[in-house]
């Protein structure tokens, strides 16, 4: 089903099948309320074979952390390691799992040699703000978006 590392007691995994990565659904929709079941797998799927990967850590028999990123490159930073996705489950929060999921990726962003890792987050996720602050982010731009279709 999927492979994993134990770090501190902590398993991080990779989701790398569709029931792995379907079973991670009910946690991402937290993060992303606009994704539906149905497109959720295909939608991720068409992400895998640009390099989206995703981490997530479970307790128990709940998925209570996952990340999903993909190592790119621009002319603005070199090989980044971009974070897509982040979200730790509301009633899991102040664990540690968050935090070993930031350690983890700095530590598959160097060993891919990039040069920086990125991500945005949403205004209001001041709780998640502190942790990126904690481990070493900054903040460095102002991202503009707009919708080219209403919805």
């Amino acid at each position: 089903m999927h492979r994993g590392k134990v770090l501190n007691e902590i398993e991080i995994k990779n989701a790398i099948d569709s029931d792995t990565i379907l079973a991670c659904f009910t946690l991402v929709k937290e993060l992303r309320p606009h994704l539906s079941r149905e497109n959720y797998i295909t939608q991720i799927e068409r992400q895998r074979k640009k390099g989206y990967q995703i981490l997530f850590i479970e307790a128990g028999t709940t998925i209570v952390s996952f990340m999903g990123y993909r190592i790119q490159e621009h002319l603005a930073w070199g090989k980044i390691l971009y974070i897509d996705d982040f979200v730790t489950k509301s009633d899991s929060q102040n664990h540690g799992y968050g935090s070993k999921l930031i350690d983890h990726i700095i530590k598959i962003a160097k060993e891919n040699n990039c040069d920086q890792v990125h991500l945005d987050s949403g205004y209001n996720r001041n709780r998640a703000h502190s942790l990126y602050l904690n481990k070493g982010f900054v903040l460095s731009s102002h991202h503009f978006s707009m919708k080219l279709h209403d919805e």
